[in-house]
């Protein structure tokens, strides 16, 4: 017995796995989409979305509910300016869809009565955003509690965002599962903290996390504790600072979460208040504290039990050009070259560094010469990223 042609054609294509069968929808000036939401209103599942930098697109404001949508920008960087309009009263992009991918977009100017207008509002499962640029906003991407999402954000910059109620920040992750930040700039944020999360579990590694002229709060806030690793980062406070504290960790109790193990390694911490505190650390959890520089005056931890192990604290001279924020070793920063302990591992995870920042939202492999330097760059003369780029 044999088929129809029909028959038999439908059924091989209903076996075909969807992303094979996704569309690729093209927005901007002579395309088949004017502007994105118009795009992104027929799209289905699995579609991409590509945006032509050379379209203007202010105003273009929506939400969808589509599942596995990636939208990316082409022919350099399109620009969604709010420009008075908000999707929802709530972002540019309110995404109640899982599984979502953002590349190479920039996001600015949503204000809206409530005060945290953001350029995203992550309320689906499962967000990857990755070259994009967010400021200007109430805030940059302002993520609801998901407790089975994971957020990852890599390779872009947040500034200028916040209302200046000290409660809407360059970017809020709620309740989910895990967040992984990583070769990000973080800066300037208006009263809010440059970076908070309630995420079960935080991996944050290689970025730049500075307030710079910024009237910001905390510079990494994690109120709710969660295990956390804080590796390789470069993390500057600035006179202007609305909060002494840096890293805040467990202020708010605990939330949702059920694992209290800090793991601060390898990070260098620049205190241009001149006082205050690098580590503001909640709980009865010793906090593995290893191998950072923290610069400028200040208390390292207020946790009594913190395990501190080999740290640099004071305000020695160690860098390349502190006033411009390049945190690279000086050769002669002997206090801290080949000082390092071996960061060893915690929570079933190695804690060696792997890469360094390279400004701006780039990264670079970590040189290994010799013992392992104290903070987030190793010392290897003019060689110091000659061993290519991450991600």
């Amino acid at each position: 017995m044999h088929l129809s042609f029909a028959v038999s054609t439908a059924l091989a294509l209903a076996l075909v796995p969807l992303a094979s069968r996704a569309a690729t929808l093209e927005v901007g000036p002579g395309h088949a989409y004017a502007t994105p939401c118009a795009a992104i209103a027929v799209a289905a599942a699995g579609d991409s979305i590509l945006i032509d930098a050379a379209g203007s697109y202010a105003g273009d404001v929506c939400a969808w509910a589509t599942d596995g949508l990636t939208l990316r920008g082409v022919n350099g960087r399109p620009h969604i300016d709010a420009n008075g309009a908000s999707a929802q009263g709530k972002a540019i992009w309110v995404i109640t869809g899982d599984d979502t991918t953002i590349d190479n977009v920039e996001m600015s100017g949503c204000h809206v009565p409530s005060m945290n207008g953001a350029g995203i509002r992550q309320e689906g499962a499962n967000l990857t955003v990755r070259q994009a640029y967010f400021h200007d906003n109430e805030n940059g991407i302002l993520a609801g509690a998901s407790p089975t999402s994971t957020i990852t954000i890599e390779h872009s910059e947040f500034a200028r965002n916040g209302a200046g109620d000290g409660l809407s920040h360059n970017l809020y992750i709620g309740a989910v599962a895990r967040l992984v930040f990583r070769w990000n700039w973080s800066h300037d944020a208006v009263v809010g903290h440059l970076l908070k999360s309630r995420a079960a579990r935080n991996d944050i590694l290689y970025n730049r996390l500075t307030g710079e002229a910024g009237s910001e709060s905390y510079e990494i806030n994690l109120p709710n504790g969660g295990l956390s690793y804080v590796i390789g980062n470069l993390v500057q406070q600035p006179p202007t600072t609305q909060n002494g504290a840096m890293l805040d960790y467990l202020s708010e109790g605990v939330g949702a979460n059920t694992d209290f193990r800090l793991f601060v390694v390898n990070n260098t911490f620049v205190n241009d208040r001149g006082n205050g505190t690098f580590l503001q650390v909640a709980g009865t959890t010793a906090a593995l504290v290893r191998n950072n520089i923290f610069y400028g005056g200040g208390t390292v931890s207020s946790q009594a039990g913190s395990a501190l192990d080999h740290n640099f604290t004071g305000s020695t001279d160690l860098f390349v050009d502190a006033a411009h924020y390049d945190y690279r070793l000086r050769g002669d920063a002997g206090s801290v070259i080949d000082q390092g302990a071996s960061p060893g591992s915690g929570g079933g995870e190695a804690l060696q560094p792997t890469s360094v920042y390279v400004h701006p939202t780039a990264g670079a492999n970590r040189a290994s010469v010799g013992a392992i330097d104290v903070g987030a760059y190793e010392w290897a003369g003019d060689a110091i990223f000659a061993d290519g780029l991450d991600g």
